[in-house]
């Protein structure tokens, strides 16, 4: 997924912004209210996480913002406003979760994942391609029973378009799911990952739509 952190605590966010990156996600990082609007006019995110107490404003005014939107935008409040009342408050507002400080960065990872599971369009975990079988779940790809490995990005780019089989995905979305924005990506960065991707699994897996993007060919298990 896309994941956005809002966290002004240095060693905390770029403690987050690593054990979330470990778990397979894309990870922009902010910490204030102005660099996460423009961030979020800019890029399309799967999941927020956001802090309230930040330096020029309340995280809570953000969420109220974009609760008034019909984005579906899955929002994790992480904060140390740790009473009952503050949570109450949160999660009425329209957090999907609510952390409180200090917390684990496992136990946050799983509550992303389950947050996730909310907001994901419901598919069948497994599909099959030929003689590939994908499953989202366990994230595990595998060819006549035999595991294939596969790095991150290479994995992200699979999940993304098997949780959409046959939809077209544009280039930008895949960038989106497979880069932060402080990374530098190559005018053919995607077309090598898919090309890579071809060579462990199969030209015919991952079909080129010319002009709009890319799509997985599949046929679903029963």
């Amino acid at each position: 997924m896309r994941i956005l952190i809002v966290e002004d605590e240095p060693h905390l966010g770029a403690a987050v912004q690593e054990r979330v990156r470990q778990a397979g996600h894309t990870v922009d990082w902010f910490t204030t209210l102005d660099e996460t609007r423009a961030a979020l006019a800019a890029v399309s995110y799967d999941c927020l996480l956001l802090d309230l107490g930040l330096p020029d404003g309340s995280g809570r005014t953000l969420l109220r913002e974009i609760r008034r939107t019909p984005s579906p935008l899955s929002i994790l409040i992480t904060t140390a406003e740790d009473q009952i009342s503050d949570r109450i408050a949160g999660l009425s507002d329209g957090a999907d979760d609510y952390l409180a400080k200090p917390y684990d960065l496992d136990e946050l990872v799983a509550r992303i994942a389950a947050v996730a599971r909310r907001y994901r369009p419901l598919t069948d975990n497994r599909l099959t391609v030929g003689d590939i079988e994908i499953d989202l779940a366990r994230k595990r790809l595998t060819r006549n029973h035999q595991t294939i490995d596969l790095t991150a990005r290479e994995w992200a780019l699979v999940e993304l378009l098997a949780r959409r089989p046959g939809a077209v995905c544009s280039r930008e979305r895949i960038e989106d799911a497979l880069y932060s924005l402080e990374d530098e990506v190559g005018s053919n960065t995607i077309e090598v990952f898919v090309s890579r991707v071809r060579k462990k699994l199969g030209a015919d897996l991952i079909r080129t739509v010319r002009g709009r993007g890319y799509c997985l060919e599949h046929s679903q298990t029963p």
